[in-house]
């Protein structure tokens, strides 16, 4: 019997294991949710990157910048995420929102911004909970403080790429100065006038046309290179921002019943990573039940 012939397939088979573990593990990263086809790390590289908020809403709607991957309403076509900004005195918050019909549209997230000083402004993105499951907070990280190492020595956030999971020490760290961004700079410009797209369903930028959404193992090895200046943490620092967004947030019922079941799964069986004395350790984490008012 010929080995060469025997050898030459099992290698292919062996090869061919590999190659769907690897994509298996790809799979793991990915929560089934929405959220997973909109970089919020890429959402804040982007807005650092722009000259305006005009600018900044082209930036995360091209397809070469890998932060957009969203189909809401299932028509097997990317979403335009148009942005909206509403202020308050030395406080912004720019909604980044899907048309998923001729009635409705859904928030996929929210940056924060607030200036706190002549040359000191602080952000943050929140990903909206119907997309994410819960509030996904991500900032611009530290990397010049030990307090905000990202290393994970315990000496602060630790977060974990891969998996997208953050587990935090009794601080977040010192926050970023992001006044010299050209945008937030612009934004508080004397003469700025606040930005809302006058885009809406079905009226689109004639530059802009929709692609078909990339799977989620094409998809996420892009999105990861973002997570080098961004981290996940755990608190709403933008107290005012917050203030600000919370009354005027859009939801949709399209997307809600579309996405319930799998929200629901996520809420009740997610599995957060906690590190504790230099060791991590599994913990369930239950849906938190909100207090009533009154």
């Amino acid at each position: 019997m010929n080995l060469k012939i025997i050898a030459i397939p099992l290698l292919g088979w062996c090869l061919s294991g590999v190659s769907l573990k690897a994509q298996d593990n790809s799979a793991d990263d990915s929560t089934g949710l929405p959220g997973d086809n909109f970089s919020l790390q890429g959402a804040l590289a982007m807005f650092e990157k722009a000259g305006s908020p005009e600018e900044f809403e082209k930036l995360i709607n091209t397809p070469d910048n890998h932060v957009n991957n969203l189909d809401q309403n299932g028509d097997g076509e990317t979403d335009y995420v148009r942005v909206i900004d509403k202020s308050d005195g030395n406080n912004h918050v720019f909604i980044l929102q899907v048309p998923v019909s001729e009635n409705e549209s859904q928030d996929i997230a929210v940056i924060e911004l607030e200036k706190s000083g002549n040359e000191f402004a602080s952000l943050q993105i929140v990903g909206d909970e119907d997309i994410y499951g819960e509030q996904k907070i991500v900032e611009p990280e530290n990397t010049t403080s030990a307090e905000n190492d990202n290393s994970g020595n315990g000496s602060g956030p630790y977060y974990n790429p891969d998996n997208d999971i953050v587990s935090v020490s009794a601080t977040d760290g010192l926050i970023v100065n992001v006044w010299f961004w050209p945008c937030v700079r612009f934004v508080y410009r004397p003469a700025y006038t606040l930005w809302v797209s006058p885009w809406r369903w079905r009226h689109y930028p004639v530059w802009w046309h929709p692609w078909r959404p990339f799977a989620w193992h094409v998809f996420h090895p892009y999105v990861r290179t973002y997570h080098r200046s961004f981290v996940v943490v755990r608190t709403n620092r933008m107290v005012h921002a917050r203030a600000l967004y919370t009354p005027c947030r859009t939801t949709s019922v399209i997307v809600r019943t579309r996405h319930q079941g799998a929200i629901n799964q996520y809420r009740v069986s997610r599995t957060t990573i906690y590190k504790k004395n230099g060791h991590k350790t599994k913990a369930k984490k239950a849906v938190i039940k909100r207090r009533r008012k009154g």
